[in-house]
């Protein structure tokens, strides 16, 4: 039998080989380095917290093969293919939609998911979960009945997305819905406004979890930044203004 150290390391290393890591600074993404010689305009942000802040929930291994290696090669590969054409200025939300219109599945799927990751690292913190309070917990009231109707269907949502995907909390314009997606999908291509995400590509969970994503999920509500949540609902959803990881 494999040490359980020696698992982890063989993951490590494989990771590596398929992704080089990039320091950024927001998803609008210009600030920060690249270590590569392509010409960055997404960048891969750094975490809003330790890569232990979420423990137990989410292990430090976790977080760093998720965000330093999958989402850098997102990033990566997405500048790769915007590199030398009119949407290497573009930002990354401009970028996925550009690539949904235009029927361009690679890049959609790279360059959502850079958005899709940064994302969901905004939608958890340290210290985080309980409910939510203010306008985002009266309108979850008002649009799900009940907030514990409304994390029952989130859940679900998560737990059901075939294979890989997410689940999101988004603001359709006139009530709040929870949807999942499959892969790289984004409500924003539906014209809504996400305010909470959730990975369940197995990345985001199966070295702690292994296949049992029910558990991954039921640890999320325990990190869940509701503070974070409130604001994309007040300042970005309702008001329809893009988000922007300043």
């Amino acid at each position: 039998m494999y040490s359980k150290a020696f698992f982890l390391a063989s993951i490590a290393v494989a990771a590596n080989a398929f992704a080089p890591s990039f320091l950024g600074g927001r998803l609008s993404l210009r600030q920060g380095a690249p270590t590569s010689a392509v010409s960055m305009k997404i960048e891969l942000p750094p975490l809003p917290y330790e890569y232990t802040a979420l423990e137990p929930k989410i292990s430090k291994t976790t977080l760093t093969i998720h965000h330093d290696k999958h989402h850098a090669k997102y990033v990566n590969v997405a500048n790769q293919m915007i590199e030398g054409t009119e949407m290497e200025n573009d930002d990354c939300e401009t970028i996925f939609m550009k690539a949904h219109k235009d029927g361009n599945v690679g890049l959609f799927n790279n360059a959502a998911q850079a958005w899709n990751h940064a994302f969901y690292w905004e939608s958890m913190k340290s210290g985080g979960g309980g409910k939510p309070t203010g306008d985002i917990a009266t309108q979850i009231e008002k649009d799900f009945g009940s907030y514990d109707k409304f994390k029952e269907e989130f859940s679900t949502a998560g737990n059901t997305a075939f294979g890989s995907g997410w689940a999101w909390l988004s603001w359709d314009g006139k009530k709040l819905v929870v949807d999942k997606t499959i892969g790289a999908g984004n409500p924003i291509t539906d014209g809504k406004k996400p305010v909470l995400t959730m990975d369940v590509w197995e990345h985001a969970y199966y070295l702690k979890y292994q296949n049992r994503r029910p558990e991954y999920i039921a640890g999320f509500w325990n990190v869940v930044n509701w503070g974070k949540v409130s604001e994309y609902y007040e300042t970005f959803a309702a008001k329809g203004v893009p988000v922007n990881w300043a």
